[in-house]
């Protein structure tokens, strides 16, 4: 009899593990989805600065044309990302694509004390930073997640119900070459 007791409550104390570990790995899953809804907010509020930042600038740069189409592509593939990885691959395009038009900013100084301008660019460097924190607290989230997905046991227990490991958000290689900065 006590044999069945201890069979029982080691049989307990097992589904009580499972059901723990399959919790926080539920549990982490829907703090992934939120924390790239914090990234996705971000660069949905940076595309929503950019038409003001390029019609300030066309009015200095009437002549830099491709600039201002890149900008605007860039925005559209932002806004019409359905996933991490084209929301990734459209925020480079964008990185790339405003990089452009601050160096286009540098050619006109009357821009660069504009108001306007500064105003935005201040608001842009601030969404820049929103940016870099949402990335960093889902990679953090991600990290937790795929910690518990790959250690014993409780990866045991991930396989069973079906998690594996999730892809960090990374720079792409244009974002990790060196900036060149001149001042002609």
């Amino acid at each position: 009899m006590n044999l069945v007791y201890v069979v029982l409550i080691l049989i307990a104390a097992l589904a009580v593990y499972v059901l723990t570990v399959y919790n926080k790995l539920a549990q982490f899953t829907v703090k992934i989805k939120e924390a790239w809804s914090q990234i996705d907010v971000q660069l949905k509020l940076r595309a929503d600065l950019i038409p003001n930042l390029v019609e300030t600038v066309k009015g200095y740069a009437k002549h830099e044309k491709d600039v201002f189409e890149n900008v605007t592509k860039a925005r559209a593939a932002v806004m019409s990302a359905t996933n991490p990885d084209q929301v990734q691959a459209a925020d480079n395009m964008m990185t790339s694509a405003l990089k452009s038009l601050f160096a286009v900013a540098e050619n006109y100084p009357e821009l660069k004390a504009n108001e306007n301008f500064m105003k935005l660019q201040d608001d842009l460097k601030a969404v820049e930073e929103k940016i870099a924190y949402a990335r960093q607290f889902y990679n953090a989230v991600l990290r937790d997640y795929n910690n518990l997905v790959v250690t014993v046991p409780s990866s045991i227990i991930a396989k069973m119900f079906g998690f594996a490991q999730k892809e960090f958000f990374e720079a792409s290689a244009q974002e990790r070459q060196n900036v060149e900065v001149s001042f002609q």
